[in-house]
């Protein structure tokens, strides 16, 4: 992320760090997000990526139920199918996030980068 503006809020680049960092077709939620940073909550990482998220995949941080954000279906399911995200349909056929598929942790990436700290 290394055209980021010196005016962002620290906290806000580091959420945003972390949803440049989920793999193509994988998503975390918005708690996921703050757990993974050992910090804030939901909501806090929700209002970064309303503020701030257009700099990076934002499709990529969801809500834990796996709606597509609202007023943004359209645009975030374009980039899901792209990305081969998995999805399902709902009995009402609303397309929805496979969470227990497409839900990414970063343990992977988190060991990788505790051994480069050793």
């Amino acid at each position: 992320m290394g055209g980021m503006s010196e005016e962002l809020p620290a906290y806000a680049e580091r959420v945003l760090e972390v949803a440049e960092r989920i793999p193509p077709g994988r998503v975390m939620t918005y708690g996921d997000v703050a757990e993974w940073l050992g910090e804030g909550g939901p909501r806090q990482v929700g209002r970064v990526m309303a503020l701030y998220g257009a700099a990076v995949p934002w499709w990529r941080v969801v809500r834990a139920d796996g709606r597509p954000l609202p007023g943004s279906e359209r645009r975030a399911l374009e980039h899901y199918r792209t990305e081969a995200t998995p999805l399902r349909l709902t009995v009402e056929g609303e397309a929805r996030l496979n969470m227990p598929r497409a839900r990414w942790d970063g343990r992977e990436e988190r060991a990788e980068r505790d051994e480069g700290h050793i």
